[in-house]
């Protein structure tokens, strides 16, 4: 368990990161297993935390993004955190409570197998900007559910939720407990390379390849939250108007800035025009006022400049752009992106080539089932696919045929809000889950226990030479097994 303070000092870790690395290392070697109650209270300590803070939390985020709907703040982040430690303290007992196994009573008469799930130790936590809350506390529900400590670094682009996380953080934990960093000055890259007993990320694929080379050096496991391109499949049999509603509010959720967000769609044919004329009539009726509280902002001017180039490579190669905003004038100094349909996508257009994290929706046209599939498949797995159908066997043939990390059916993004199901990706869109039993599963070991009973049948029967008894008595138990 001693750290290799030799890889350390080669790749220049930042003092104050090695320090606390250190510390967090000790305290967990001097008290490896915390208790229930103590588990708990760490729970209760974190929620604690969320409540007490909640309007300097809210205010440190808006400026982060410059323009953040407050209730998408509260929905996505404050209650959904809330829900995970709620049912995590519920659940918590019976997930720490050992794993009986079975044994085979010929061989080891009076043994037993336990399973043991034990805290790893020092845990590192690398959170994106767009939702900054939640995708540090939840993962932090199931790492102190697990008993370990934890080291968090938050984004360059959340730089006053991080420094408001720094100063009220101590107020509710040890920094041997829990300490967070900001970002600035490339400081990603050595805090991949500490060498922690688990490292989560959320980002970027291209960043999370850089982090999981990074964390190799030490065999550090990683769990990688990844994003990709995730699309809905509007069924021929599913209302049109119905699917508009939903997917609309999905897509322009945080101004379509989520990693699970629908990033294109599939429309059957002869139903385009009426899901774009359903997607300007609710556009008008949600966001009267694109300037308003209720529209989030791109989160910086790079990202905005991105969607612009977006959008212009897209027209220049030929597609049709439908501005969802009409008349109204969205505001650049607020980075307000009006969002867009865009019709005729293709293969060479940038929006097919990467994840548009934006209020861009390019619609696909299709004949077939199998015709969506194949175009999925080719490419690499996305996080998540929103099959739209009412035909189960329409839902079970996608769910089938086409894989990826999770699946919404008739809706988007809400399986990842259900707190007993697992949040993961799969290849290029991430590895690993977290969320209830497995997030408390991925940050613990589950460490196999065999107890042997007052009689050892194995020492008692298979001693060399194995020339006599011991060769039939084995010879017979083969036999017996098959």
């Amino acid at each position: 368990m001693n750290a290799p303070t030799s890889h350390l000092d080669q790749v220049q870790i930042p003092a104050h990161f090695q320090s606390c690395f250190e510390r967090q290392r000790a305290a967990y070697l001097a008290h490896p297993e915390p208790t229930y109650a103590e588990r708990k209270r760490d729970l209760q300590q974190l929620a604690r935390m969320l409540k007490e803070n909640r309007e300097d939390l809210i205010a440190a985020i808006n400026r982060d993004y410059g323009n953040r709907s407050e209730f998408e703040t509260l929905f996505a982040e404050f209650f959904v955190v809330l829900e995970t430690i709620k049912d995590s303290i519920k659940d918590l007992k019976s997930w720490m409570r050992p794993q009986r196994r079975k044994i085979d009573m010929m061989v080891h008469p009076l043994a037993t197998n336990r399973v043991i799930p034990q805290p790893l130790g020092v845990v590192g936590v690398i959170v994106p900007w767009n939702f900054p809350l939640n995708l540090t506390f939840c993962p932090l529900a199931s790492i102190f559910a697990a008993g370990n400590r934890a080291m968090v670094k938050m984004s360059e682009n959340s730089q006053h939720l991080a420094e408001l996380l720094m100063r009220i953080s101590p107020n509710y934990f040890a920094e041997d407990k829990l300490k967070f960093f900001e970002d600035g000055n490339g400081l990603g890259p050595a805090f991949s390379s500490i060498p922690f007993d688990h490292l989560l990320f959320t980002g970027s694929g291209a960043t999370g390849r850089a982090v999981m080379a990074n964390a190799a050096r030490n065999l550090t496991p990683v769990t990688l939250e990844l994003g990709g391109k995730s699309p809905a499949i509007v069924g021929p049999d599913y209302s049109v108007k119905t699917a508009a509603e939903r997917i609309l509010w999905v897509k322009l959720f945080n101004a379509g800035q989520i990693c699970t967000t629908i990033d294109y769609v599939f429309i059957p044919e002869a139903a385009v025009d009426e899901f774009v004329g359903h997607c300007k009539r609710l556009f008008a009726e949600r966001y009267p006022d694109i300037n308003g509280p209720d529209f989030t902002s791109i989160i910086d001017q790079r990202s905005y400049e991105r969607l612009t180039h977006t959008l212009e490579d897209a027209r220049a190669k030929g597609a049709r752009l439908v501005n969802l905003a009409g008349d109204q004038q969205p505001n650049p100094a607020l980075r307000k992106f009006a969002p867009h349909i865009v019709l005729n996508p293709t293969p060479e257009m940038l929006l097919s080539q990467r994840e548009i994290f934006g209020p861009i929706l390019p619609v696909r046209t299709y004949r077939d089932a199998r015709e969506v599939a194949d175009y999925i498949n080719r490419r690499d797995r996305p996080l998540a696919i929103y099959p739209y159908t009412n035909d189960k066997a329409l839902a079970q043939f996608y769910i089938t045929h086409v894989m990826s990390g999770g699946v919404s059916v008739n809706e988007a993004l809400l399986h990842v809000a259900q707190h007993d199901l697992p949040f993961g990706g799969v290849g290029p869109s991430g590895m690993g889950h977290y969320h209830s039993r497995e997030g408390f599963n991925t940050f613990s070991k589950l460490r196999p226990v065999f107890y042997q009973g007052p009689v050892s049948a194995i020492q008692m029967l298979f001693q060399p030479p194995y020339t006599g008894r011991a060769m039939k008595l084995l010879n017979l138990l083969i036999k017996l097994k098959t």
